[in-house]
């Protein structure tokens, strides 16, 4: 994540960008925005706000040589030569463009800026921005005509939030430049990352305490809630949270320890994790320092709800492990031939 109160808009220009399979077409400016202090005031946090919350990393990617990767070589250019940010800007929009490989990806905006003072990781830098903009949204400009104020309905930006975005930063690791990416219209998250930007995430505390909540919650869906029910998913869903928040490292076979009672849970767990491996061709390690911050923002995507046919749900507190274990009984009951769960309580909120 990163930190705006010293930075500042210091290159900025707008392209169009169209789409091969609907014959659309794109359209390049020559010149550099200059903007009005009204429209830069707004223009700043719009583009910035979203990487405050950001907490996962990238690095570019390339099959044979991350030298080849074209947003990389487009971002060094205009790091090293203030000259050519309009030819390399356009050059991104072509790049955007020969990935349009489906009807379905959007024509839409594309701003290219240079942002100085980006604050990360107590590190300040300046960095490159690339924001696509997919979405107008209406909204009423009045006007005056005759003596009378009247109405029509344009088309514009909205200033609530970008649709995609990356931000380049002028700073390196072991891996390469630190980039971040965001993406609140993933229809097609393959377009964006993987094929425009080609990144992989970074190999740090961050990416690995992701990937293995990842897998826990894939485990708990596919492998714990089939075969033995939702309650079953949610407890280890809880326990899961509860040893990544009590402990700054993740040791895994602490973990299993802690979390499983039952060995064939264990088992099963240890198929499932090389299985998710395989199959998402990622490495989970034994042991990793854990990202405080990645917990509590994967933490709210987890759902411990358990929804019933009879138009009744449950829902669990992730932050109490101990709760769902203790206080909620399930059973069968022989009369009316249903399943039940019984909750216990000494009163009610």
């Amino acid at each position: 994540m990163i930190t705006r109160k010293l930075a500042t808009i210091s290159k900025f220009i707008i392209h169009k960008v169209g789409n091969k399979h609907n014959d659309t077409k794109n359209a390049f400016s020559e010149k550099e925005v200059h903007f009005d202090e009204e429209s830069y005031e707004l223009m700043l946090p719009f583009l910035l706000r979203p990487f405050g919350s950001v907490v996962q990393s990238y690095r570019f990617n390339h099959h044979a040589n991350v030298e080849l990767n074209e947003i990389n070589s487009y971002s060094k250019q205009i790091f090293n030569d203030d000259d050519a940010f309009v030819e390399m800007s356009k050059n991104i929009v072509k790049h955007l463009f020969e990935q349009s490989n489906s009807a379905q990806i959007k024509t839409g905006d594309v701003l290219v800026a240079v942002f100085e003072g980006i604050e990360y990781k107590e590190m300040v830098t300046n960095a490159i921005g690339i924001f696509k903009i997919e979405n107008k949204t209406n909204f009423f400009q009045t006007f005056l005509e005759d003596s009378s104020y009247d109405v029509l309905v344009q088309k514009g930006i909205s200033s609530k939030k970008v649709d995609k975005g990356c931000l380049i930063l002028n700073q390196t690791d072991m891996e390469g430049n630190i980039i971040l990416s965001v993406d609140n219209n993933s229809y097609d998250a393959q377009y964006w990352l993987d094929r425009f930007l080609n990144i992989k995430y970074a190999d740090d505390m961050n990416n690995h305490t992701h990937n293995y909540l990842d897998m826990c919650s894939e485990f708990s869906t596919e492998i714990l809630k089939t075969s033995f029910g939702e309650q079953e998913r949610n407890i280890f869903l809880a326990k899961t949270i509860d040893y990544f928040k009590e402990n700054e490292i993740i040791n895994v076979e602490r973990f299993k320890e802690e979390v499983f009672t039952e060995e064939n849970h264990i088992q099963l767990f240890e198929d499932f994790k090389k299985e998710y491996e395989g199959e998402q061709n990622v490495l989970l390690r034994n042991q990793f320092d854990l990202a405080e911050a990645v917990v509590k923002k994967d933490k709210k995507k987890i759902k411990t709800d358990i929804k019933l046919d009879t138009n009744i749900q449950i829902k669990l507190d992730i932050d109490s492990p101990d709760a769902a274990q203790e206080y909620l009984e399930r059973g069968y009951d022989e009369e009316k031939k249903m399943h039940y769960y019984k909750v216990f309580f000494n009163a009610e909120a």
